[in-house]
């Protein structure tokens, strides 16, 4: 449905900040849902952040709720996830989604396209 390519990752000591991006093909990007989802090794893919089109509401999980702070621009096609206060719980592939038809969700099934992942390492 849409392309998507990610950015920004590396690696960052523990109370440092990144800010990933994530690039979507399209003329309609600005009515797609946008997420971020996360794989920790030996984990399972958890929700991160997610945006909606339009009124641009936002979900955040409990865990980086007042650190991530996710934003998007249509016009260039982008969508962002801010992340300040990192801990090395936080390390992961992030990866950006994007859903076609639906608000903001935090469940993975609900998105139709993903991006390949960017690695996230927070030192101690």
């Amino acid at each position: 449905q849409v392309q998507l390519v990610e950015s920004g990752g590396g690696l960052v000591q523990a109370g440092g900040s990144l800010r990933l991006s994530c690039a979507a093909s399209g003329r309609t990007f600005s009515t797609y849902t946008m997420g971020w989802f996360r794989r920790a090794p030996g984990k399972e893919r958890e929700f991160v952040s997610a945006v909606d089109w339009g009124d641009r509401r936002t979900i955040y999980a409990d865990s980086v709720k007042g650190r991530f702070t996710i934003t998007r621009d249509g016009a260039q096609n982008m969508v962002f996830l801010q992340m300040n206060g990192l801990k090395p719980e936080d390390t992961a592939v992030y990866y950006c989604s994007a859903r076609t038809v639906g608000a903001a969700t935090p469940n993975s099934w609900d998105y139709d396209s993903w991006g390949q992942g960017t690695q996230v390492t927070v030192s101690s």
